[in-house]
């Protein structure tokens, strides 16, 4: 039996790599090339973490918005009643 030389082996290896890449493909299946630009698990918990503490603070944030806006609106009404302005709506 004759012994494989490099190049054999180089030729084996270029065709198992062709066949490799043509069922990669032909299964559709993801490659870590296809997600390198995908953050890690830690990155995204971190990013959800920062996104979820500013929607909080917003949640908390919103009764007081809305009291004020109603303060005003009570003080506006009361000024156009009072140079008797006619409101629009």
């Amino acid at each position: 039996m004759a012994k494989l030389d490099d190049d054999d082996l180089k030729s084996i290896k270029d065709l198992m790599e062709i066949t490799f890449d043509e069922k990669i493909e032909e299964k559709e299946l993801v490659t870590k090339d296809d997600i390198k630009h995908l953050p890690t698990k830690d990155e995204f918990y971190q990013k959800m973490d920062e996104v979820v503490g500013e929607l909080k603070a917003v949640r908390e944030e919103l009764p007081i918005i809305s009291h004020q806006l109603s303060n005003h609106d009570d003080r506006i009404e009361k000024i156009e009643e009072k140079l008797q302005i006619i409101s629009s709506n």
